[in-house]
């Protein structure tokens, strides 16, 4: 993409009135005003669940439209990139979506204790190599936010391509001894997926699909 296509994408979202895009300061100073008060920007306390690391937005969108009742958060630093699902939502007067451009790792701070019901993590970077796990997003830190913000009985959901991630988040959650709902390897050969695990695709994802790699899925509770 263009550095003036970007700058495009960029203006475009300030336009934007479901996209919220906080300072780094603002949050850390505990002065972002929504956290605690997601409420009034949906206008609804239908339970709010959040895509990590969003992309462009496909996922997020995809959820919004099976699942009405439910507030979809899509989080991503990348404006540029979830320009897409924010415009996409307003064509389509998809009401109950909203993406913030920020780091991950300040969810804890972006969202009260117990404001949210699920959580999604779609193909995320798996940080393969060792001096990565930090940045690996179901590494112990991130565990303890996402037990943060999330309502007792809160589930997270991992879908990937890396059996890779699959594997260390799976042992990780033995090893914590923390509840797996549900585990499965390939979600298109093995039956008994969600229906949002299998009717929504992202571009990426269908790539994955035609090279042959299996696409896994966890679903769990940290609590």
């Amino acid at each position: 993409m263009g550095s003036k296509n970007k700058l495009k994408r960029f203006k475009e979202n300030e336009t934007f009135a479901n996209v919220i895009q906080p300072k780094r300061e603002e949050i850390q100073e505990g002065t972002f005003s929504l956290k605690g008060n997601w409420t009034s920007h949906f206008g609804n306390k239908n339970p709010i669940v959040l895509e990590l690391g969003c992309g462009k937005g496909e996922y997020t969108i995809g959820l919004a439209r099976l699942n009405p009742n439910k507030n979809f958060i899509g989080i991503d630093i990348k404006g540029a990139r979830f320009w897409r699902g924010a415009k996409t939502a307003l064509e389509e007067n998809i009401t109950n979506v909203a993406f913030i451009r920020t780091q991950i790792e300040l969810i804890d701070q972006i969202f009260a204790k117990n404001e949210v019901a699920e959580i999604w993590i779609t193909f995320p970077d798996p940080q393969i190599k060792y001096k990565r796990t930090k940045h690996r997003m179901t590494n112990k830190v991130f565990l303890e936010k996402y037990k943060h913000v999330l309502v007792d009985g809160g589930e997270v959901h991992l879908k990937t391509d890396s059996e890779f991630m699959h594997g260390y988040t799976l042992g990780l959650l033995h090893g914590l001894g923390l509840e797996v709902i549900y585990a499965n390897h390939d979600v298109y050969k093995n039956e008994g997926s969600p229906e949002e695990v299998l009717n929504i695709q992202t571009f990426y994802e269908n790539q994955y699909l035609q090279s042959g790699k299996p696409i896994t899925y966890l679903k769990f509770r940290i609590n």
